[in-house]
């Protein structure tokens, strides 16, 4: 029997789910409790919380699923929660300089809060010095005692040149003051005539006859046993001054030794550290033995000598660079880090350009990266934005393997020779969690052998939920919720279950909720918008379909203008009549955030021959793999059909015309194997009913995906057009189920100018086509006369015959042929 298309036909109430609204049990949303629960992703979540609460190595979490499921919103929801149940704060982290090796700074750790507490202390404990140090030089006491000293240094100097002086002029020399340079030192020179006078004069005079010559060479003589024991006194001058230099300078380190470690003493006491204690020991040692730091200007004269300070503050050194600061936090760190880059995540070692133009730095100028500061709490990142970053997947990989991280000055580039330091390595107690797409996560677990070591915890969070009664409370509880957060007006019930029926259309299935909620969220401030703009002080369904309508008109412009070249008869689009070989097809186009569908011609043309069906698509390279898979099954479901008594000897070729951008993908699988029946039966097929469904081997029709936008697509081309009241589109039954049609194309259907029709197979969809019985097959292999299958098996078997026919014509032609041409010999 023939199947009615009647008894194909979907009711108008199967084409879309509706909320009842009796199931609301508020007016507005202002009358519930706002949502406090993660919804839909109990799976995502489960694993998720195991993964935070697993403290061993490698369980870090991988967070995969489509973009616009609230994967960060959710997992910044969940970390927080942790953090603020957890009640337990990392320990502050500081860098000081290592006084015996300065280019490997000492790591200190300090309870949350002690580290900001330590750093003042330093700092108060350098500006005490700094203001006390000079006054405890510039004391009475210490003037006096130093004056004590440089008397006895005095008085020892005077001594040596008393005795000097008498044994210098009993021999009838003195003593002279000579100038070298800007110092002056004592001189023997020989007195004549009662004069001093330069011993090279005197041999002038000589010379000259003026001088006697014997007594000259006496001079000499007593003039080399002179200048030698000044040159001894000098030497003895020397060591003492040595001696009252180191006299005066240890007096010097007692004094401030005394003073500084009165004052760290009370420092050591307050940290219970050995870090710290060398630390501090380090500074007071340092300071002792470079007092001149505390005299002011760039140089200045100490214990008598010039000495040159340093560029820049001599103090930095002695200084606390805290590194993490964790004086404010309540819990463990929730880091989300959106600019991976090295240095945001690893930390930086700064470098300047000293006067000789060569690049330094030193602990003070380490800084903390996302990795540090999340330190014993939570890192988030993105993936794909870690890895695009130079040198970030290989360290992260590494600091989580090792559990230990070192900053370092990174230069990919290699542009600057620096005089690099190591600070010392820092212990890892981070848990990171990535974000990424299934298939991301898929490509690093089949390519990267690390990912299974260090990820252990898959989090996958899904696009959809069950829809139930606890579910749309939920549901209306976070419209609710970000009514209150964002201070937008209260959504009555009708605007409620518009939002509610929108989430079930994008789910794609009646019985599944979207948990795109960032999407949502977007509608929900739409509509609250709109709401706005018509003066309401609450907001209803019509704001809800304002809202969802106006984001489809600011992306649809392509829709309009490829329905514009429909109307003008540019795509040649027939919408009724009946045709030989020829059907609309159904095609989704995808924008990214907006998806469309339009009708698309599909034509099929077939001839005696061997080549089989002959994808056109395919031969100019415009065809996708899942494309001509579905080309390939044709093949297979004609042999399975009509092909047991006798071979398939077909020449068949399929396309989508005025196609010039490619095509993918096996909705239109069934549409071809009508045309081509259509062809071969020599059957019209009506062309005011489109088509889509995959087709397999067996000739059931299998579901396809984007169903309401196929439908509307057709739907609107009528429209356009004139409604004639037989259009419509065929569906497989499959899809039911994942119908929320528009409400324009559920009233039209329901005043009967408009049809859905859902069907099984091959046979069910070509009798709606063409009005014809498909025929069912006989027990002997036939079917029934003036049916689709027997007209089909028919010209199967004519072509056939005709082709072994044609071939034995040939084969006979080409014998003759030869031995015409051959000659006896």
């Amino acid at each position: 029997m023939p199947v009615r298309k009647a008894d194909r036909e979907v009711k108008a109430e199967a084409l879309r789910w509706s909320l009842d609204l009796k199931k609301l049990t508020f007016e507005t949303t202002d009358e519930l409790e706002p949502l406090t629960e993660i919804i839909g992703q109990k799976r995502g979540v489960d694993a998720f919380r195991f993964g935070a609460g697993m403290n061993h190595a490698g369980y870090n979490i991988f967070v995969t699923g489509p973009a616009g499921t609230g994967r960060l919103a959710t997992v910044k929801k969940l970390l927080h929660e942790i953090s603020d149940k957890s009640g337990r704060v990392p320990d502050d982290l500081c860098y000081v300089n290592n006084f015996k090796t300065p280019d490997e700074p000492v790591l200190i750790k300090f309870k949350a809060g002690q580290g900001k507490r330590y750093k003042k202390d330093i700092h108060n404990l350098i500006e005490t010095l700094k203001r006390e140090v000079p006054r405890l030089f510039e004391g009475q006491d210490y003037i006096n005692r130093k004056k004590e000293i440089m008397e006895e240094y005095e008085r020892k100097g005077k001594g040596f040149f008393k005795e000097l002086d008498k044994k210098v002029r009993d021999e009838g020399f003195t003593l002279v003051d000579v100038q070298m340079g800007q110092v002056k030192r004592p001189e023997v020179a020989p007195l004549v005539d009662g004069q001093p006078t330069h011993i090279d004069q005197v041999e002038q005079m000589v010379e000259k006859g003026r001088f006697p010559k014997e007594e000259f060479e006496e001079m000499k003589k007593k003039y080399a046993v002179l200048r030698s024991e000044i040159e001894q006194i000098f030497i003895e001058l020397r060591d003492l001054q040595k001696e009252i230099q180191q006299n005066t300078e240890e007096m010097d380190r007692v004094l401030f030794l005394s003073m500084a470690n009165e004052l760290v003493s009370s420092i050591k006491g307050r940290y219970k550290s050995k870090k710290v204690e060398t630390f501090l020991n380090g500074i007071v040692e340092d300071m002792s033995e470079n007092l001149q730091i505390f005299m002011s200007g760039q140089q200045e004269t100490y214990q008598g000598m010039p000495v040159m300070v340093a560029k820049g503050n001599p103090f930095d050194i002695y200084y606390v660079n805290l590194l993490v600061d964790n004086s404010d936090r309540k819990g463990l760190p929730v880091i989300v880090e959106n600019n991976p880059s090295y240095q945001n995540l690893f930390g930086s070692i700064e470098r300047v350009v000293d006067r000789s133009g060569i690049w330094r730095t030193d602990f003070s100028r380490i800084r903390a990266g996302s990795l540090i500061k999340a330190n014993g709490g939570f890192l988030v990142l993105n993936l794909l934005d870690a890895a695009r970053e130079p040198g970030v997947w290989p360290a992260l990989k590494r600091s989580l393997k090792n559990k230990s991280m070192q900053i370092e000055t990174y230069d990919p580039f290699y542009f600057f020779t620096t005089t690099g330091i190591k600070p010392e390595p820092i212990d890892m107690e981070v848990k990171v969690v990535l974000i990424s797409d299934s298939y991301i996560y898929n490509l690093l677990m089949s390519l990267d052998e690390d990912i299974p070591k260090i990820f252990k915890v898959r989090a996958e969070f899904d696009t959809v939920m069950d829809k139930d009664d606890r579910a749309i409370q939920q549901f209306a509880e976070f419209i609710r919720m970000k009514t209150k957060e964002e201070k937008l007006k209260p959504f009555d019930r009708g605007a409620v279950a518009a939002l509610v029926e929108q989430a079930v259309r994008e789910a794609g299935r009646q019985e599944k909720i979207s948990t795109g909620f960032p999407v949502i969220s977007d509608i929900i401030r739409e509509a609250d918008y709109w709401a706005g703009r018509d003066k309401k002080k609450r907001v209803l369904a019509g704001h809800v379909e304002e809202a969802i309508n106006a984001r489809i008109n600011r992306t649809n412009m392509i829709e309009e203008k490829i329905q514009e070249q429909i109307d003008r008869g540019t795509l040649l689009i027939d919408i009724d009549g009946t045709k030989v070989g020829q059907v609309n097809g159904l095609a989704v186009y995808s924008l990214g955030d907006y998806m469309f569908g339009k009708p698309s011609k599909i034509t099929a043309s077939t001839s005696m021959g061997r080549a089989g069906i002959i994808n056109i698509e395919r031969e100019s390279d415009m065809s996708g793999s899942t494309h001509n898979k579905g080309v390939l099954i044709l093949g297979g479901y004609l042999r399975e059909k009509y092909a047991q008594d006798k071979p398939l000897t077909i020449s068949a070729s399929i396309a989508f015309e005025q196609s010039y951008g490619g095509v993918d993908g096996d909705s239109a699988s069934s549409t071809e194997v009508y045309a081509i029946l259509s062809s071969l039966a020599g059957v019209a097929i009506r062309q005011d009913i489109a088509v889509t469904g995959s087709v397999n081997q067996k000739g059931e029709i299998q579901p396809i995906g984007g169903v309401n936008q196929k439908i509307e697509g057709f739907f609107d081309c009528c429209n356009k057009r004139g409604l004639t009241g037989t259009q419509g589109v065929m569906i497989p039954e499959t899809n039911l189920k994942d119908l929320m049609l528009r409400k324009d194309v559920i009233g039209t259907v329901k005043k009967g100018k408009f049809h859905v029709y859902a069907v099984n197979n091959i046979d069910e969809g070509i009798e709606i086509l063409t009005g014809k019985p498909a025929g069912e097959k006989r027990a002997d292999g036939t079917y029934p006369e003036d049916t689709i299958n027997y007209l089909v098996n028919e010209k199967l078997a004519n072509l056939a015959e005709g082709l072994n026919k044609f071939g034995k014509e040939e084969e006979g032609s080409r014998k003759n042929t030869t031995k015409k041409g051959s000659v006896k010999k």
